[in-house]
């Protein structure tokens, strides 16, 4: 098993390739506030300083995370911090689906709420969460999140296809298969990066500290903002060969151009 301080459990050493950025609309898809902000949140600063949209939807409220904060204050708290994480790095849209943090359940009902927002917001590419048991250096990875990431990733799927959830199209919503790549974060086998030297760092790094309360909830278990992503970024800036760098397992729903066999 890699431990944390391997930078081979970061992809250092592997020759990654950038994630393509001709695109203009991301979703953003996560468990509770603060998952995106643990690194995702740089990748989004630098794609909306490039003036791309990035939405965020997130399946809970965070309801259950701080142990000395009764569910009905500790949701509303961390709405609100994620509110104000999200506009550091220029998000204005935060959605929340209401299931209950601590034992989301994989199904259509999930799915469904994800594919709403898909078909929605008409993204091409959706960020979401790995969902391995086990994630980048060997952690055990949470069970809200692995369930969050594999919706998202077949989510993007259901979207395109009429006769999956057909009630949306009641709603006004028709099928969306744009979505061009899924881009997983956490994963211990990531396939591209984003650089995130310099302002879209300290972007991130901005917008993990707006969780300050939940941060303080933690006790010991809690990570200083500053240093970890610093650290985490400069651990994965060697697989993309730059200072600093957010790493992805991305999922690529269609071919770039014309099929291997066409060319």
């Amino acid at each position: 098993m890699t431990t944390l301080d391997d930078a081979s459990a970061f992809g250092a050493g592997s020759a990654l390739p950038a994630l393509p950025e001709d695109w203009e609309r991301c979703l953003a898809v996560a468990a509770h506030p603060d998952d995106i902000e643990y690194g995702t949140a740089s990748a989004v600063a630098r794609w909306t300083a490039q003036g791309k949209q990035v939405t965020y939807l997130l399946a809970t409220r965070g309801e259950a995370g701080i142990d000395g904060l009764h569910p009905d204050q500790a949701g509303p708290l961390r709405e609100a911090e994620e509110r104000a994480g999200a506009r550091e790095v220029g998000v204005e849209t935060v959605e929340f689906l209401d299931h209950t943090d601590g034992i989301i359940e994989y199904g259509p009902a999930l799915r469904r709420d994800i594919v709403r927002a898909i078909r929605r917001h008409r993204p091409e590419v959706v960020v979401s969460g790995a969902f391995d048991v086990r994630m980048i250096g060997g952690m055990t990875n949470q069970a809200d999140h692995r369930v969050v990431g594999l919706a998202a990733l077949d989510a993007t799927r259901d979207a395109g296809n009429r006769w999956i959830f057909p009630e949306l199209a009641e709603e006004g919503l028709e099928p969306w298969d744009g979505v061009r790549f899924v881009c997983l974060a956490g994963s211990d086998r990531p396939s591209h990066g984003v650089d995130i030297t310099g302002e879209p760092l300290e972007r991130g790094i901005a917008s993990l500290a707006a969780h300050a309360e939940y941060t303080k909830g933690l006790g010991a278990h809690g990570f200083e903002p500053r240093p970890f992503l610093t650290w985490a970024a400069g651990m994965a800036g060697p697989a993309l060969g730059v200072e600093a760098a957010v790493l992805f397992d991305v999922h690529q729903l269609a071919f770039e151009g014309p099929p291997p066999w066409e060319q």
